[in-house]
């Protein structure tokens, strides 16, 4: 498969977005259409159905939204709301958010127990590196469940599909 084309494979893009980002969109504020600088931190991009900057494909829908989950839990597709556009400037969640320092994660928790954890669960782990296993360790991010139901339940974002981890390739 390496030497194959995504588009031989039939590999369609769905999400090319960044998070963490400030970048200038015309906005309803104050009843008047405006440019202004949206700046999301622990945030990303969630534009409603119907949005101009949208792709035409996503157009009818909202915009696709990938909210990555850890190497132990589940990941998210998300689209976009209009109620995102009035009450979020376009914007939802990026992932759940952590719950501890990297540092101490690492104090906390050995990578290579974390490892056997995670592949007696079914979940494949490649890494040289056991102290970085150990910094993204699951219990050092909030729920991603319900982080998610958050944003579904107050309508930043509608819940398309929930994903559960196969493997994990850490660099």
């Amino acid at each position: 498969i390496f030497n194959k084309s995504a588009e031989k494979l039939g590999m369609n893009l769905i999400y090319d977005v960044s998070h963490n980002i400030a970048k200038f969109e015309k906005h309803k504020f104050d009843d008047k259409e405006k440019m202004l600088c949206v700046h999301r931190k622990g945030a990303t991009r969630a534009f409603g159905p119907g949005h101009p900057d949208l792709p035409e494909k996503y157009k009818s829908y909202g915009q696709p939204v990938i909210i990555g989950g850890t190497m132990g839990t589940a990941s998210y597709l998300l689209i976009g709301t209009e109620k995102s556009m009035k009450e979020s400037f376009g914007s939802t969640c990026h992932g759940a958010g952590r719950v501890m320092s990297r540092g101490k994660a690492k104090r906390l928790f050995r990578g290579d127990a974390l490892k056997r954890e995670l592949e007696s669960g079914g979940i494949k782990i490649i890494s040289d590196h056991m102290s970085g296993l150990a910094e993204e360790a699951p219990k050092a991010y909030k729920d991603v469940d319900e982080i998610v139901d958050v944003t579904h339940n107050v309508g930043i974002s509608t819940k398309v599909v929930r994903l559960k981890p196969l493997g994990v390739l850490k660099g």
